[in-house]
Order: structure tokens, then C-alpha cells, then sequence
């Protein structure tokens, strides 16, 4: 997994998605569920990301509750990697 230090991008394999809403639990800036009852990645503003595979920078102070969440996750669908960009 990326450094604390490295900005992180994280993306959602709905496919694993169990619906739990663990996630949008811990990082609600992130992730919400949607009414077919999967977690989707926030986009800017409101808006959630549909589309398979989209990413989302996660925002330095959601880090560690992203983090928290993909530890948490009892689907495993949520993957986080770094960007390969210094902070």
C-alpha cells in the first residue's frame, strides 16, 4: 500500500461490492451507496462515479479513514494505490 505520505488515488470493484456501507460510514466525503444499494466513489460535488473502474483522488484529510475503510471492508472491493506523485 502507498506511503502515509504519497496521495492516493482508490477506485471500487462493484462486482465485490457487499453493500454494507462500511465505507461510506467512515469516509462520507468519498463514498456513498447508491439505492441499488452498492458504494460508488464521489465525484466532485455531489455527483457519484458509475462508470467501472473510475478513481478518485482521496483527499489528505480522509486518508486515514479510506484506509480504515478498505482494511474494513468485508467485500475487499475497495483498492487504493498511490500516485506516484510527491505531496
Amino acid at each position: 500500500m502507498a506511503t502515509d505520505h504519497e496521495p492516493l488515488e482508490v477506485w471500487i470493484d462493484q462486482d465485490l461490492c457487499t453493500g454494507d456501507g462500511i465505507c461510506a460510514q467512515y469516509a462520507p466525503d468519498v463514498f456513498a451507496l447508491d439505492v441499488d444499494g452498492l458504494a460508488y466513489l464521489r465525484g466532485s460535488g455531489e455527483e457519484l462515479l458509475y462508470e467501472p473502474g473510475a478513481t478518485a483522488r482521496v483527499p489528505a484529510p480522509a486518508a486515514a479513514d479510506v484506509v480504515r475503510s478498505v482494511q474494513d471492508c468485508p467485500g475487499e472491493c475497495i483498492h487504493l494505490r498511490g500516485t506516484g506523485e510527491a505531496s
